[in-house]
This record gives structure tokens, sequence and C-alpha cells, in this order.
């Protein structure tokens, strides 16, 4: 098996049974905020693109490039599409020419052509990638290969069950805008970016442990910020909170947990996989190339900098009438949605910044009132959440009539936010949910998840909890930590106090728990005689 490396989480797989293609991105994504780091835009893409088999593993834009996948993919691929709740990847997929579909069953082989195995795991919570990620399993002739790219399952037991992984392809870098983009002093946000990123490998440590494959191969990030607007955010500059670190920061970090079978892939280093090994040729030395690394980049930013004004001058419609426009498309929304509304349970506010005809500059504040249920200028009232950002990005939204600002405008990095307690995941479900279709898949998610009881019990470090992390599903006996009357779910890394059962990281999802030496509580909702 042949793996070539082409950027990002995009990979060409090649054997004697056909070539898969996987995600493969090249032009900027999110407002032109995020580029490929490395850069792969001088790759033979006309020839990378003559394969058998795509596949895309969801729809955030560093994975599902539009542009890219119209112009230099085959359409006589066969496209090997997850089993995901909606229609839309295949939808946008048959847009842009693709005919062929093989709907593969989820955590299902499916034997194709000359002995070729495939398996994809498709993930559906409302918090998974745009409604949904996936990972591909491939088999050929004894070797075989996961291309996790940036899931997050519960566990890899269904792929390891398979046989024995020679090749395992998973993200480690960060490829979400907190903290930075929050109002925070310098020194909170370093030391808010200095857990997430040691999270980030925990969790990559444990997912390496579980599949225990010959080869680790980190892809899937990090992004590069060419923009000097967002600059700042690439893990150059000493930063120790800084949640982007690269390829070759995973090397080192990996060696300290006693790992030696890394490899990085240059776009268009080549890996030959078999059971007995791993051989790599690379277009340049790795470790030169990331010795380099503020020179790629400063070059990088010249050559696209074209790239990144265009992409500006796109995106202001004055037209727009935004307040207007975000009462139409979002009011019949919040009519509808029950968990999604009572879970954010507060107005959320929009500062929209723009310019007057001096030159000055404006401000329209605009809330989200979910248990209103409308959308109104604000009010001088308290807000749960408030989001600043440049009424441009707004107008283009709504011109584009966007269903997911969250695969658009927040991983963009193009605002910052403030909040009044913890973080609430259900403010971010809500905005990547404007369409009638993700809004029905999303609040009947959440229903049937309230109303399933997670009766199974396990014992931690002296407490009893349920087995399942009320957030999504993961296994507390294999990713809970208990410290002191504090666990921890290393997956997401969402806490919980363990004496109340209160999460600590979002509202909602409590947790049942009491010490291992204590008589066991009633259920929620029963009088104790």
């Amino acid at each position: 098996m042949r793996v070539t490396g082409t950027g990002h989480a995009s990979m060409r797989i090649d054997t004697a049974a056909g070539s898969i293609l996987c995600d493969p991105w090249v032009n900027p994504a999110y407002f032109a905020s995020w580029f490929p780091f490395p850069d792969n835009s001088r790759l033979d893409w006309a020839t990378l693109g003559q394969v058998d088999y795509l596949y895309v593993s969801h729809l955030h834009r560093d994975h599902f490039d539009a542009k890219h996948l119209r112009d230099f993919v085959s359409k006589d691929a066969t496209v090997l599409l997850p089993e995901f709740p909606t229609s839309e990847m295949e939808d946008e997929l048959r847009a842009l020419g693709f005919t062929k579909f093989l709907k593969a069953p989820n955590e299902q082989v499916v034997e194709l052509p000359g002995g070729l195995k495939v398996m994809i795991q498709a993930l559906t919570s409302p918090t998974d990638g745009p409604i949904g990620d996936s990972s591909l399993w491939v088999e050929y002739d004894g070797v075989r290969l996961l291309n996790q790219n940036d899931a997050r399952p519960t566990d890899l037991s269904v792929f390891a069950e398979l046989g024995h992984v020679h090749a395992h392809m998973l993200q480690f870098s960060g490829a979400i805008w907190y903290p930075m983009v929050y109002e925070l002093p310098q020194s909170a946000k370093t030391a808010f970016g200095k857990q997430k990123r040691e999270r980030q490998f925990d969790r990559t440590w444990r997912y390496i442990d579980d599949l225990k494959a010959d080869n680790v191969f980190p892809i899937a990030g990090p992004p590069c910020f060419l923009d000097d607007e967002l600059w700042q955010f690439n893990d150059i500059h000493g930063d120790e909170g800084n949640i982007f670190p690269d390829q070759s920061v995973f090397l080192a970090e990996y060696a300290k947990v006693g790992g030696t079978n890394g490899i990085v892939l240059l776009p268009g280093s080549v890996a030959e996989v078999t059971t007995e090994g791993t051989t790599t040729t690379h277009p340049v030395p790795v470790e030169e190339f990331f010795a380099n690394k503020v020179a790629h980049l400063e070059e990088m930013r010249e050559r696209k900098r074209p790239v990144i004004e265009a992409e500006k001058a796109s995106w202001r419609h004055p037209e727009v009438d935004v307040l207007g426009e975000m009462k139409r498309r979002i009011e019949p929304l919040l009519d509808e949605s029950i968990y999604l509304a009572k879970g954010v349970g507060g107005p959320v506010r929009f500062d929209l910044v723009g310019t007057d005809s001096s030159g000055g500059e404006t401000v329209e504040s605009i809330v989200v009132d979910f248990p209103g249920k409308e959308v109104r200028p604000y009010a001088d009232e308290k807000v749960r959440y408030r989001f600043r950002t440049e009424r441009a990005l707004v107008e283009h939204l709504l011109h584009i009539e966007e269903v997911d600002w969250v695969n658009s405008l927040f991983l963009s990095c193009r605002f910052s936010a403030a909040r009044i307690g913890q973080y609430n995941e259900f403010v971010y479900a809500f905005f990547k949910c404007l369409s009638e279709e993700r809004l029905q898949y999303a609040e009947g998610w959440y229903d049937e998840h309230e109303r399933a009881v997670d009766a199974e019990d396990i014992t931690l470090d002296g407490w009893v909890v349920q087995r399942r992390c009320p957030h999504l599903k993961a296994d507390l006996s294999r990713f809970g930590i208990v410290d002191g009357d504090q666990l921890t779910c290393q997956l997401h890394g969402w806490k919980f106090d363990l004496p109340s059962g209160r999460c600590l990281t979002s509202v909602g999802h409590k947790i049942r728990a009491h010490r291992a030496d204590a008589e066991t509580p009633a259920p929620a909702g029963e009088a104790v005689s």
C-alpha cells in the first residue's frame, strides 16, 4: 500500500486494486483565514486527482474543498460516502459533478473489486463536525490503514477487531477558535491555551495506545494563518499556549512519552506500507523543512496576499438588511427549537462593526433572544454570549444563505467573544443548524439522548460514576480521570464535580456519581424516605 502525502488531512492511497483520494484541501477556508501548511498548492493535482475512489470525511471546509473537488478530481471516481443523518454531503458532491456513490453502511466492511476492503465509521452527534464526522479503514493484501483524520470516536475497538493496523493517521493539533478569540487577559489566554494543548496531546496518546499501529502519522493540522490580522495564531512566537503545534512538535512530544514510530508526511512524501514495515521518501528533509518554518510562512504570506485581498473584496454586501434577514431566517428556527433554545437559555448578542461615510466606526448590536424566540435590536440587557465581528462577514453569510455559521464565521477566528458563566455547547450547535433539516435532526438527537437512561456504573478511584460521559457518551472506564473530587473525560476535556454531579465545563450534562463507600443515592426525581 502506497500513501502519498497531499497536505493537511489529505492523502492518496494506492493499491493494485485501486486508488483512494482522501480530503483534498488546497484553497483557503473560513473567510480566507486557514491555509494548508506545508503548502500543497504546487503538487501535480491534475495527476493526483485521477483516482478510482474519493473519500471526504466530513463537510468542514478544510476537508471539503468544493472548488478543488470540482476542478481537479475525476468525476469517474466513486465516492465512498459515510452514513450521515442528512443528505448534504451527497447533495454538494452531486452539484460538483460526481455521480457514482457507494453508500457505506456504518461500521461494516465493504469489499470492493480486486480485493480492496474499506470500512467507514460515521459519527453523528450535532457536535461532530458539521452534523457528522467519519474515519476510513482500508485493507489490501493484509496491509491495514486507519485514516482517523480529526474524528473523535469514543473508542477504536471496531477497527482493532479487524486485525492489526500498520498505519494510523490522526489529528494532534488544534482546530478551533478557543481560547484565542476570547476577551481575556493574555495571561489567562496562555494558561487556557496551554491546558488545551496538553489535552490535545493526551487524547492523541490515548488513541495511539488504543490501536497500537506499527506507524503513526500526524495529520489534519495545523492550518497556517497568512492574513496579517491573524498572523499571531501561527506557532512561531514562542507562546506555550498556542494550540496549533506542528508535526515537528508532535514528534518531539511523542518522544517524551516513548513514541518512536511517528512518520511525518510532507506534501509529496511517499510511504510504502507493508506488513513488514514502512519506508518513506520526502521531497525535502523533514527536519530541515521545519527548521525553516518561519521563512516558508513568510514566503507563503506574500504569495497568497492577492488571494486574501480578493476574498475580502467579495464579502461586503451593503444591500443586505442584516437585522431583517436574521429575523427572516432565524426566527422560524427559534419557534421550532425546544432543546437547543432551552440549552442556550438566554439572549446571544452580535456586535457588527462597520464604517460610516466619513470612515468612522459604527456598531450595530443585534440579539438572538432564545427564550423570547425572536431576533431584535439589543436593548441594553445582560446576555449569555457576545460576539463582535465585521458587519461584512455577516452580510456575506446572509447573502449566500449559509446554514452553518460555525463552519464559516467561528472557525475563521475573525471575531472576539465574551461570555457569562460556562461554555455552552448549545450556542454553537444552534448556529451550525440554520436550516430546517439540520435543526430537526439536532432536536431529535438531543431528545433521544435526554430520554435515554445510562444505567451502567463503574468505579473510578473511590467514586461510583455512570460509565458513559454525559457529554458525548465516551466510555469513562477508558477516558475518565479522577483527581480528588473532580472527574475529567479526556476525550474532549470535559470536567465534572463529583459530589454535586455538576458539569464544570458547560451548562447541563449532569453526571451521576457517589463515593464508593457511601450509600447509593436515589435516582433523580425520587424522594428518599
